[in-house]
Order: structure tokens, then C-alpha cells, then sequence
């Protein structure tokens, strides 16, 4: 994996869009305009965290490699090398989703 040419500054992460499901439970196989914008994505960069009022550092919970969800509109879409990301502030984050 190729290193990203960028890194957030703050509380924000770079995260890689997983691409949609192209098939729906019951079988029928999704054209591309059909299908959803994903909101699931795997962690690509982090910044440093944000800090207090008195300045102390509040570190990221969120790490590189992590696989997250996040909401429909938020972020800010990006193209790097022609790959898509999408840069979102650690609060616009739902949750982060713990395989077995």
C-alpha cells in the first residue's frame, strides 16, 4: 500500500469508501446508479487528537486500519491518484465496527 500524501490536522481521519453492496439480499444485482453511497469505510490517516481549553491533548480513538461508519453527507469528498476519500472531523463518526 502506497502511502497517502496527506495528513489531517486536529480531529480529523481520511477514510477509504468501502465500495456498496452490487447485490441485494434477495439477489438482484444493482446497477451503479442505483446503488447507495457507501457509509463504511476503513481508516486511512489520523491527526494528532484535539485539545481542551487548558490545552492538554485529548488523544484519537479512532487508529490507521480501522473500519468505521459514518453519515450519509458528512466529510468532505477527495481524490488523490485517482482514488476516492473522504475526510471526516472523529465526532462525525457513528461507530467502529468490530469484526470476529
Amino acid at each position: 500500500m502506497a502511502k497517502l500524501k496527506i495528513r489531517p490536522l486536529g480531529d480529523r481521519i481520511v477514510v477509504e469508501p468501502l465500495e456498496a453492496e452490487e447485490k441485494t439480499k434477495g439477489g438482484i444485482i444493482l446497477p451503479d446508479t442505483a446503488k447507495e453511497k457507501p457509509q463504511k469505510g476503513k481508516v486511512v490517516a489520523v491527526g494528532k487528537g484535539r485539545m481542551d481549553e487548558s490545552g492538554k491533548a485529548i488523544p484519537m480513538e479512532i487508529k490507521v486500519g480501522d473500519k468505521v461508519l459514518y453519515g450519509k453527507y458528512a466529510g468532505t469528498e477527495i481524490t488523490i491518484d485517482d482514488k476516492e476519500y473522504i475526510i471526516l472531523k472523529e465526532e462525525d463518526v457513528l461507530a467502529i465496527v468490530e469484526e470476529k
